[in-house]
């Protein structure tokens, strides 16, 4: 079922054919084609540093600049013209070509896509907005959200709900990039780069962050899931098709793990669109509790906080964060309150390092999960499973988010001195695995009809999901995170 036919967004016009290939394979072709052309600055060719960068900003000549600076002669704005324009070529072509949309009416709508998308993003790093407490000073601001950059997601998924709902006409311009799925599922490729290089990077960390982590994650991830599964089924009445993304988006890393749930059981493209959008707000709120609360009650114990963070918070990027803002405020307090100096960047760090482990399982689970849909849930018959079956049904994209982890990761294990030229490489990748996240919320905004989603359950699905992250997961999480990292110590500072 497409996703008009789902949650109310107008049909497409604009092909001149019926698609060649799925957007399943698309993303896959897609993600790995950015990442290939990237690979040559494993041997120091700088490819994407002139990609556009957003930074937390007060003024807005602050906001965009090159992700590298080895093209002194991009500036923001020429940097913010070439990536759309690689981006409008690379899709233009796979639209036309691969999807058979034509050529004109895609320029069209993507052009306002991106422009929209990205001015909703630029405006959620503004520093009252998105500054953490420790670039308060920096900016000359007394006061901040405390949201980070990933409010960017929040605005770019409010305006698309604007325009979805109140501007037909627009949306109508815009209908050939409404593509929220493909633009995802290529973000997952490349976030596939982006873990190898933490991973083998964490490789280097104290044995004990590393094997607690693996060991908390795993415990964790067990008990989330098939509770979250159980409290959607047992007493919110959800089929099977909700239940799983659901689960998945609550216990692995939200966004990305709930498209993949719901690619690998072939679930509606409403189900994992709509569990993202939850994950994204939630994680919000979030990253306003959960540190305040850590600094609180976890002073004392400053692995269990970032543990903690890592378990608890739903996206990478506010996992991260909350560990960040949380390491600074458990240090300023040890330090204020027992005269005790921590090293920098430890609760960070082991936040980081559960939240890596956690995203490395969603192609493993994926698998798992088409193998169980395929030989227990849908197989009526009772006939052994073919292996065919299960290939048709595993998320075909979740390849390339293998294959890029395992030449990252293999590349920087074999040269461990040169992890950094393999992080300047994701560095440029991640400019665009950021601006496909930033397009598939405006996307999924611009998909989601009010009434519709009213119908589907939105209200239902927010109420288990707030069930199940106020009720149990976080505490939970503090439970596993307690038990794995109480006192365990960072080493102090010196000097």
């Amino acid at each position: 079922m497409s996703p008009s036919s789902t949650i109310g967004s107008p049909s497409r016009t604009g092909r001149t054919g019926p698609p060649r290939i799925s957007e399943d394979w698309l993303a896959l072709l897609i993600g790995l084609f950015l990442f290939l052309v990237s690979l040559p600055g494993l041997a120091g060719v700088d490819v994407f540093g002139w990609a556009v960068k957003t930074n937390v900003w007060t003024e807005v000549s602050q906001s965009i600049t090159p992700v590298s600076r080895n093209y002194p002669q991009v500036k923001g704005i020429a940097a913010l013209i070439l990536t759309y324009l690689v981006l409008l070529g690379i899709l233009a072509l796979a639209a036309r070509t691969a999807l058979r949309v034509r050529f004109s009416r895609f320029v069209i709508s993507f052009t306002l896509v991106f422009f929209v998308s990205y001015t909703c993003f630029a405006l959620g790093h503004f520093a009252y907005i998105a500054a953490t407490p420790l670039e308060l000073k920096k900016f000359g601001i007394a006061w901040s959200m405390n949201l980070t950059g990933e409010a960017g997601f929040i605005v770019a998924l409010i305006a698309g709900l604007v325009v979805g709902n109140f501007f037909p006409r627009l949306l109508n311009l815009m209908k050939e990039a409404i593509r929220p799925e493909l633009y995802i599922k290529i973000a997952i490729v490349l976030l596939g780069a982006t873990l190898g290089v933490k991973s083998a990077d964490a490789l280097g960390l104290a044995n004990a962050v590393m094997f607690r982590g693996l060991c908390a994650i795993v415990e964790a991830y067990l008990i989330y899931w098939a509770l979250v599964y159980f409290v959607a089924r047992k007493y919110f009445r959800f089929s099977r098709e909700w239940a799983a993304p659901l689960a998945s988006g609550i216990s692995i890393c939200g966004v990305s793990a709930a498209i993949a749930t719901g690619a690998a059981i072939r679930a509606r493209p409403i189900v994992p669109i709509m569990v993202s959008s939850l994950v994204v707000i939630f994680a919000v709120v979030e990253l306003l509790v959960l540190p305040f609360a850590a600094q609180r009650f976890l002073h004392q114990e400053p692995l269990v906080a970032g543990a903690w963070m890592g378990l608890a918070v739903k996206t990478d990027g506010a996992a991260v964060a909350g560990g960040t803002i949380t390491d600074s405020l458990i240090r300023a307090r040890a330090l204020s309150q027992g005269g005790v100096v921590y090293q920098e960047g430890w609760v960070t760090t082991t936040a980081t390092t559960v939240k890596v482990f956690i995203d490395m399982f969603i192609g493993v689970w994926s698998f798992i999960l088409a193998v169980i849909w395929s030989s227990k849930i849908e197989n009526r018959s009772g006939e052994k499973v073919r292996i065919i079956e299960i290939w048709q049904r595993f998320p075909k994209f979740v390849l390339g988010y293998a294959l890029t982890f395992l030449v990252l990761l293999l590349f920087c294990l074999a040269s461990p001195a040169r992890i950094g030229t393999a992080k300047s490489v994701t560095a440029g990748t991640d400019v665009f695995r950021v601006l496909f996240f930033v397009l598939t919320f405006f996307a999924i905004g611009a998909v989601s009809n009010f009434r519709k989603l009213w119908e589907e359950g939105i209200g239902r699905l927010a109420a288990v999901y707030l069930t199940c992250l106020f009720g149990f997961i976080i505490w939970i999480g503090l439970l596993i995170s307690w038990l794995f990292f109480h006192g365990v110590k960072p080493p102090l500072a010196t000097g």
